[in-house]
Formats: structure tokens, sequence, C-alpha cells
């Protein structure tokens, strides 16, 4: 059995590709590359095709994460028949989702951060027109994030 899994923001700059990025690297430490597919878009389309904000590149870089060969693209409705999980990284690109999401939909559609446990934090917040340590910032969130969702998707394996 395989699980997929789908990471949703805005623009597919700076958080989801994180948390594609960061997922995967602990999906391949745990030797379940083969069985968990991950990916992820935005739901706008202001940067479709073009790489991850160079600030989340190098923030992820100092962290041992390359994002180099990712490329952003959009939500669509074949998401849903494609993923399993489809993890928002805020509340409004949940609502963008819920609205999406077709009724036939069996998989989990939620925030990312619902699955981290010692984060108290609900959303991943936007980095892009904050500071350089929100990047930081996302990253950190993010690993909790990745970490508690890896135990949860191992459930169903």
């Amino acid at each position: 059995m395989s699980v997929s899994v789908l990471f949703v923001c805005l623009g597919n700059i700076c958080r989801s590709p994180t948390a594609e990025v960061v997922f995967r690297t602990r999906v391949k430490a745990a030797g379940l590359e083969d069985r968990i597919h991950i990916d992820s878009v935005g739901t706008g389309d202001w940067h479709i095709g073009k790489a991850p904000d160079p600030r989340t590149q190098e923030a992820a870089l100092r962290r041992g994460y390359s994002m180099a060969a990712l490329r952003a693209r959009q939500v669509s409705p074949a998401d849903f028949a494609n993923f399993d999980w489809v993890l928002a990284m805020d509340n409004a690109n949940l609502a963008d989702l819920e609205v999406m999401r077709p009724a036939s939909y069996q998989g989990t559609l939620a925030r990312f951060l619902d699955f981290a446990d010692h984060t108290g934090v609900q959303e991943v917040p936007d980095p892009y027109y904050g500071g350089e340590d929100g990047f930081d910032t996302v990253l950190d969130l993010i690993e909790e994030g990745a970490d508690g969702l890896l135990r949860r998707v191992r459930e169903q394996l």
C-alpha cells in the first residue's frame, strides 16, 4: 500500500515547497520513499513554473534541504483524486481547498500543523513579506509538523 501527501500554500514558493522537502527528507530517512508520494502546490497562479523564493531556498539550505528541482504549480481538482492527504499551511488556504473539494473526496483535508505535537500553533505564517527570521520560523514549525505527520501517515501503511 502507498500513501500520497500534498502540501498547499498560497503561491507554492515558500511554505508548501519547504514542507515538501522537509517531509521528503523525513520519509527517505525512514526508508519509506517508495511508499509515500509527496508534492506541493499553491492556490494562486502567480508563480507557476518558478523556483521557490530565494530566501526560502537559502534558509532550507542552511539546514541541509535542497529545493533546486522544485517548480511552483497551482492546485487543481485532479489533486483530490491523486492525494490521500491534502494539507493546507493556513486557514485561508484550507477554506479555498474546502470550496474545491469534490463531494466524493475520501482523503484527509486539514491544516498541516494539526499534526504538529508541540508547537501550539495552528497556521504556518507566510514569510514572504516578513523579515528574514520568518523563514527560519517556518522551518521550525514545518520540521515539527513533518515529524508528527510521518507518525500519522505510517499508521496507514
